[in-house]
């Protein structure tokens, strides 16, 4: 694989022609970028709007002695904990490359998608461990201010799905700065005496505008305010069966289900945050690479491949590497032009090919 290069100009580094100025952080720049995205600025809002329902659910929770409005707001809390999480995640990502970080900060969406769902995970379970001690011992609850709370908690949470659904679905593409299609490569000959030929290509995916953007940060995000609305429902039927029916019971019911909305809506953040951490080859591409390999050997002049390598630096960017062997006398500019249109047509938005003269 080739290294990146790396000039020097006026105190400023450049990758492949994206200056990227070194500075601190400071008030009043970080506020710019929280403003200067409408998914920065939409979590940011929903943030402010989020931690003060929060504290007022667990005011009148305390007041009425109600575990589901409490446990609702403690999942508030831990929301406002994803949404800053989220929101630093999605200012840091867009920062551009540089000498260390070779590929940019998008994995900074994933490793806050990682980390929210562990927090959510443990309070799940807490939620859960306080359910089951009042279904043994339930205690009696003051349902004259849970009612009116959690039907504003639940339009509070409605707002965020309706904000963030939006923003979710008018996304753009991303996987880098290289959103424009191209391919480019290099040869060179080692005169020595094993007498291989090395061949470098890669190429950049398409950028095209009609692809949406799957922000994993907004993801996350709809899948906290999903959870949160589905307790707020919970919240209210148990505190209309309290009201009418005298059923305490309604209340460990509503935050055993409040707990399990919320493993739910982590086990495919965390599934998917793990499986892009731990370098998974792209579940989009299991059905496709045999067939690609297959192809790739018969290309004309091909005499085997090894080395294959495939990940995703987001879910929506996808790298592939791979080492091809050709025949002395091969077109070593044909054979990886055609190495490249065989990944590409399945989806890998950077392709590396070596090719090695046998």
């Amino acid at each position: 694989m080739m290294l990146p290069q790396y000039h020097e100009e006026e105190g400023e580094r450049k990758l492949h022609g994206h200056s990227h100025r070194h500075g601190g952080f400071s008030i009043s720049g970080m506020c710019r970028s929280v403003w200067a995205s409408p998914e920065s600025r939409n979590i940011f809002l929903f943030l402010l709007i989020n931690l003060t329902f929060a504290f007022v659910e667990l005011f009148y929770g305390v007041l009425s002695n109600s575990l589901g409005l409490i446990s609702d707001g403690i999942h508030m809390l831990f929301d406002c904990t994803a949404l800053l999480v989220g929101l630093i995640a999605s200012i840091i990502a867009r920062r551009a490359a540089n000498e260390r970080f070779s590929f940019g900060y998008q994995r900074s969406e994933i490793l806050g998608g990682f980390i929210n769902g562990l927090f959510l995970v443990f309070i799940a379970f807490f939620i859960l461990k306080e359910a089951l001690e009042r279904f043994i011992d339930p205690p009696h609850i003051h349902t004259h201010h849970l009612l009116p709370v959690a039907v504003i908690g639940l339009l509070v949470n409605l707002i965020g799905i309706f904000a963030f659904q939006h923003a979710h679905s008018h996304g753009h593409s991303h996987g880098g700065d290289d959103s424009h299609g191209h391919s480019h490569g290099h040869s060179h000959d080692h005169h020595d005496h094993h007498d291989h030929g090395h061949s470098h290509g890669h190429t950049h995916g398409h950028g095209d505008d009609k692809k949406e953007r799957r922000s994993f940060v907004m993801q996350g995000v709809l899948l906290h305010v999903i959870a949160d609305t589905l307790g707020s429902v919970g919240v209210i039927i148990s505190s209309l069966l309290i009201k009418q029916y005298g059923l305490m019971l309604a209340d460990p019911i509503c935050s055993l289900f409040i707990s399990i909305m919320i493993l739910a809506s982590t086990y495919s953040l965390l599934k998917e945050s793990i499986s892009i951490l731990m370098q998974r080859t792209p579940p989009k591409l299991d059905s496709h690479l045999y067939t690609c390999y297959r192809r790739v050997n018969k290309v004309d002049g091909v005499i085997s491949y090894r080395d294959p390598h495939f990940w995703s630096l987001t879910p929506a960017y996808t790298v592939g590497s791979l080492s091809v062997v050709i025949k002395n006398d091969a077109n070593d500019t044909a054979v990886r032009n055609e190495v490249l249109r065989i990944f590409e047509a399945v989806g890998v938005d950077k392709m590396v090919v070596q090719v090695e003269r046998f």
